[in-house]
């Protein structure tokens, strides 16, 4: 009998558990946004500009996957930051049909918009279906920017004295890195945003050093403890998740995204970014 009611017991607690992972994975830890502090030090900053802070936000997707209200949520609280600058680095929807551009809309209207410049990427789901809908692209990059966000494709824009270079998706319609990246100009302040982090193994960088801020990957959303994510949509899989040094004088940085492409994490909470600028000696 003891026997007995020992399996009887092991059974009814890996069921129990198995019951609270997956509860946990699709209700609470989809919404459940962390905020991470991150220093950069960026070569040539201006001393007016050391101290000052970036957020970086990716991969909203907006749609029908998950409860998009948690989205409007956690721009409110990161509204609150006062961020100095603000850089979105592409996926905006998951997009099925002109629904979600009404849906961009109304969560847009409460954008978090930087006090002294917010800017932005494409991602590849920005593209619409298969990544081959321009129309698609244009129209969510008019209704970004009519919420106070600059989408810069293939593109600098200098911003009290950093110059943020925003490249198009590598997947999508108009991806040309190379001649922007050649124009470069290394005794400023230069930052780079690039949805897909495989972008970084392209030869492509003309001798670029400094930070790229990335998202794409989710972290995987799905990470076994002290294991990889499970599905990471890169080629390059070093790249999931977090600050990575290329060993070039490039730093990498993968956002884990706001938003959730499926609705479920484990082990890869959301995460909205937010950099202290320092000056790199």
């Amino acid at each position: 009998m003891k026997r007995r009611q020992f399996v009887k017991n092991t059974i009814l607690g890996s069921v129990g558990l198995g019951v609270f992972t997956g509860m946990y994975s699709w209700q609470i830890e989809p919404f459940w946004l962390e905020f991470v502090q991150k220093k950069m030090h960026i070569k040539n900053l201006p001393k007016a500009l050391i101290g000052k802070t970036l957020m970086q936000i990716s991969d909203v997707h907006v749609g029908n996957k998950f409860d998009y209200q948690y989205i409007i949520d956690s721009f409110k609280k990161a509204q609150l930051l006062n961020p100095d600058y603000v850089v979105y680095t592409g996926d905006y929807v998951s997009y099925e049909n002109e629904e979600q551009l009404n849906q961009l809309k109304e969560v847009f209207s409460h954008a978090v918009n930087g006090r002294l410049g917010t800017v932005g990427i494409l991602g590849n789901h920005d593209y619409g279906e298969n990544w081959q809908q321009q129309k698609v692209a244009d129209d969510i990059t008019l209704i970004l920017e009519n919420s106070g966000v600059r989408i810069l494709s293939n593109e600098v824009t200098e911003i009290n004295g950093l110059h943020i270079i925003g490249l198009d998706d590598y997947w999508g319609l108009k991806f040309n890195p190379k001649d922007i990246l050649s124009k470069h100009n290394p005794e400023l302040a230069n930052l780079v945003l690039c949805h897909n982090p495989d972008v970084c193994d392209l030869n492509v960088w003309s001798n670029y050093k400094g930070w790229i801020l990335a998202g794409h990957t989710h972290g995987g959303q799905v990470k076994p403890p002290f294991l990889n994510p499970l599905i990471v949509p890169v080629k390059n899989k070093n790249y999931t998740a977090g600050e990575i040094d290329l060993y070039d004088g490039r730093t990498l940085y993968i956002n884990r995204a706001l938003g959730n492409l499926w609705q479920v994490r484990f082990n890869v909470r959301p995460e909205i970014t937010i950099f202290q600028l320092a000056e790199k000696i």
